[in-house]
């Protein structure tokens, strides 16, 4: 499969392959140990960071939003009928 270019483009702009650069994304994982058994209780990636991500905070509280658009994204009167 080919990356397209911009996943191209940031990846030597980081130094590294398109290969490598797709499989390093920034994700969270939380563990506990319970007698002296290590569990992984969660993980979450890309979107799931975004709490953490003090700007988005903000955003989400302006007029627009993040001003994104996609097929989750729907205004209240655009839902189908219940």
């Amino acid at each position: 499969d080919t990356l397209p270019p911009p996943a191209l483009q940031f990846a030597t702009m980081c130094g590294t392959d398109g290969p490598a650069y797709i499989r390093q994304r920034p994700g969270m994982s939380t563990f506990v140990m319970e007698d002296g058994v290590v569990y992984h209780t969660y993980s979450t990636y890309a979107r799931g960071l975004d709490g953490l991500w003090g700007a988005y905070q903000w955003l989400d509280r302006a007029p627009k939003g993040r001003n994104e658009s996609g097929v989750w994204w729907k205004r209240r009167d655009e839902y189908g009928q219940a």
